[in-house]
């Protein structure tokens, strides 16, 4: 798979069999790329905590496009699979500032995007989503853009209108260019499949411990599944708790099942 475009075509597809949502373990950096593409994936994703932390960055904003679009170029250079960038609300003031985001992120090669709304008005969100898919159409790249709304994560109206705000945003997310939409934050059984049923696109929600198994997701209608910077912050606990350890004990037991030197360093 040598082009942008065929990449592109690739990751839409891997969309399309509602028997088999594509699975995301995302990464930060271009080792937990590599890891990632070596275990099977068939896509890789950043997340946007992990990168940000990776460049002494908090998450929320608060990195350079021109960083993260760096980590983007050095990833994509690493893996073969299709990378889809999480550029949080993208990494601009405003619209015009999201379509050079997205400019240089194809231009590293990316064909997928996240983009959320937080603390966005609905309608704003809708506009970088405008601007993200005219940046696609000028390049000749069917971007796909995975539209996040944070409704149900940051709690953005009362618990009995979650629902019906998120499917309001989900709609006009969709119909301002948006091909699926992420909603990050539930994960009960009856919200899932009442989001995977009025949603008139792939779904994508976010998991971790004690969450519904990929195969349950599936079966209540889900298309895609993310774990966001959970892999990124159990790494981070292995390195504190060995740090841990060798300081107050002198052991080194935290460390045990670490990768084989010569494994890793094969791998670039």
């Amino acid at each position: 798979m040598n082009t942008t475009i065929e990449q592109a075509a690739a990751f839409h597809a891997l969309h399309a069999d509602p028997s088999r949502p594509l699975v995301l373990a995302n990464v930060w950096d271009v080792a937990s790329a590599r890891l990632v593409e070596e275990a099977g994936a068939s896509a890789v994703a950043t997340t946007s905590a992990g990168v940000a932390w990776a460049l002494g960055c908090s998450d929320g904003n608060a990195l350079e496009r021109a960083d993260a679009v760096a980590a983007v170029s050095r990833i994509t250079g690493a893996v073969s699979v299709p990378v889809t960038v999480d550029v949080e609300a993208g990494y601009a003031a405003d619209a015009d500032g999201v379509e050079r985001t997205v400019d240089a992120v194809l231009e590293a090669g990316a064909v997928g995007i996240n983009i959320e709304d937080g603390a966005l008005r609905p309608d704003e969100l809708a506009d970088r989503i405008s601007a993200a898919r005219r940046s696609a159409l000028r390049a000749g790249v069917p971007l796909f853009i995975n539209a996040r709304t944070d409704v149900y994560l940051r709690g953005l109206t009362v618990p009995d209108d979650l629902l019906a705000e998120t499917l309001e945003r989900a709609h006009r997310y969709l119909d301002a260019g948006a091909d699926g939409v992420f909603v990050p934050g539930v994960g009960d059984r009856e919200t899932v499949a009442a989001l995977a049923e009025a949603v008139a696109g792939p779904l994508n929600v976010m998991s971790g411990p004690g969450d519904l198994t990929v195969a349950e997701l599936s079966r209540l209608g889900v298309a895609r599944v993310s774990v966001g910077s959970s892999v990124a912050q159990a790494a981070y606990a292995v390195a504190r708790r060995a740090a841990t350890e060798l300081f107050d004990a002198g052991t080194y037991e935290s460390l045990a099942r670490g990768l084989d030197y010569g494994e890793l360093n094969s791998l670039f």
